[in-house]
């Protein structure tokens, strides 16, 4: 379940997504009451039995015994918590489903009806913050078990997907998992997604590069494959992997798996897909290798290259959408010129969890991203900090315009590093796809300067070029949601890639 009960509390990771979920709670809460024409005003009261119901169905304690407990735990947040709870509770018909992702007890109503239906299961490893399971979720699919590193790409995944229980999420390197993965994994697993980790720049005097040991942990999900037998296998990579997908598809076709006794091998193929022909307002060239089992394959009447072109025949006719398409219809920001304020919310600079002005379908591309679904709140929506001659650059710089722009000659910090550096700032161009979201945005955004506004793209403008609905949460601090975004699979390319796959299992 989401929350961990108060008193089972350990570690310091624990305890600080603990809070983090009891913050957003409140914030919900905070825009709710704004938006309904009521005040946010928490003050110390009384503990009503309502109140420690709903704390008890969400999961934060097991009775009223434990309010002392979390009083402790959250000191200067007690108040605030219990004063959002007590509003929620007083009206429940005024939040609808916003909070369903915070209460233990719906989420498990959730997940038990997600189990009676027979849908096509997939398990996805490197899962990040789920941007690829959650193509294919929107297609249909249930994942049965999710596995990533990264804390706060757990978090986000965890909390975003309340139809996968929290224990089927897991933490972990797969190095340690592998060997035992039929202890998660006990269903019969579809497909088996996933974007392993694969440096596939080794020196050129190998005789076959994806053995460098920087490539482990690719070899790792290539045990998890023989290990798991899925009747496919979807696998994503950056454009510089080319250089040894030849050695990929030997390393796939020698596969000899065992499953209930039978022996089973796999066909694979590649393709180089731009998220720009999916109707996705980025161009992001990505490697996508999809594998078939044999047995499938025959049975079917299908080969990886049939797969590869039913999926290019789909996005004949797709509309094009441009960087444009992904910034209208929300709030105007303004940056912050103070250090250290990209945690704070503001309503000049944006906020973590904001009202959402318009309404999710105001445009066809947030139609597209956002399913049809109006969206009442919109999360991370928050502009970040730029110092002076940042701001300058940005502000003189013209969509289309970079580093080696006269305008800025005299103020461009990199000027003597131009040859390797040309691209460090950069004014994105509005009627044209955005170009590539990476997680360099973490470290600074001087490459994805905003067409009109004089500040970089928000978390939440990169995530709608990244084709996930407005309201998808990055969890952990502001700057790791940039991690989060730029290292994702946009949702909408892997939603016609499932579309596909799905007529065969």
């Amino acid at each position: 379940m989401i929350f961990k009960s108060v008193d089972k509390l350990q570690s310091k990771a624990e305890k600080s997504f603990f809070k983090e979920l009891v913050s957003v709670y409140c914030k919900i809460v905070r825009e709710v009451l704004r938006k309904n024409g009521k005040i946010y005003a928490p003050a110390k009261m009384e503990v009503s039995d309502a109140v420690v119901a709903e704390l008890t169905d969400m999961g934060v304690v097991s009775g009223v015994t434990q309010l002392t407990i979390l009083n402790k735990e959250l000191k200067g947040q007690y108040i605030d918590f219990i004063y959002s709870v007590s509003q929620f509770v007083s009206n429940k018909s005024m939040y609808g489903n916003l909070l369903d992702k915070l209460n233990n007890k719906k989420r498990l109503e959730i997940q038990k009806k997600e189990a009676k239906l027979k849908k096509p299961i997939i398990a996805d490893f490197f899962a990040g913050a789920g941007g690829l399971s959650l193509g294919f979720i929107q297609n249909g699919f249930h994942v049965c078990f999710a596995n990533d590193f990264e804390e706060v790409c757990v978090n986000t995944y965890r909390y975003n997907h309340p139809d996968i229980p929290t224990e089927k999420v897991l933490q972990a390197d797969i190095r340690k998992i592998v060997d035992n993965i039929n202890d998660y994994i006990t269903e019969d697993v579809d497909i088996i997604v996933g974007g392993p980790p694969c440096q596939g720049f080794s020196s050129a005097n190998q005789q076959r590069i994806i053995d460098d040991p920087r490539n482990e942990l690719y070899k790792y999900y290539l045990k998890a494959v023989k290990r798991i037998v899925p009747k496919f296998v979807v696998m994503e990579n950056v454009r510089g992997m080319l250089g040894v997908a030849e050695q990929v598809v030997e390393d796939y076709r020698s596969i000899k798996a065992i499953k209930n006794g039978k022996e089973y091998s796999y066909d694979i193929k590649y393709e180089l897909l731009n998220s720009a022909n999916f109707s996705v307002a980025q161009s992001r060239e990505r490697l996508i290798y999809i594998a078939i089992r044999n047995d499938i394959a025959k049975e079917k009447g299908i080969t990886p290259k049939y797969i590869f072109d039913q999926i290019k025949d789909s996005c004949k006719g797709n509309p094009t959408y441009n960087l444009f398409d992904a910034l209208e219809y929300i709030k105007p920001l303004e940056a912050p010129r103070v250090k250290n304020t990209n945690e704070i919310d503001d309503e000049k600079t944006g906020k973590k969890i904001d009202n959402n002005e318009f309404t999710g379908i105001d445009n066809e591309y947030l139609k597209l991203i956002n399913q049809g679904r109006e969206i009442p709140l919109l999360y991370n929506h928050k502009a970040r900090y730029v110092n002076d001659i940042n701001y300058d650059i940005y502000r003189l710089l013209e969509p289309g315009e970079d580093a080696s722009n006269e305008k800025i000659a005299d103020i461009m910090p990199y000027k003597h590093r131009l040859h390797c550096f040309k691209d460090k700032y950069y004014k994105l161009v509005p009627n044209k796809p955005s170009r590539t979201i990476t997680a360099h945005l973490r470290m600074d955004c001087h490459s994805h300067i905003h067409p009109t506004q004089i500040r970089a793209l928000t978390p939440r403008e990169a995530a709608r070029c990244q084709s996930f609905p407005d309201d998808y949460l990055f969890m952990g601090a502001y700057l790791k949601t940039y991690m989060e975004i730029g290292n994702a699979v946009p949702c909408v390319m892997a939603r016609t890639i499932a579309k596909i796959l799905k007529k065969y299992v």
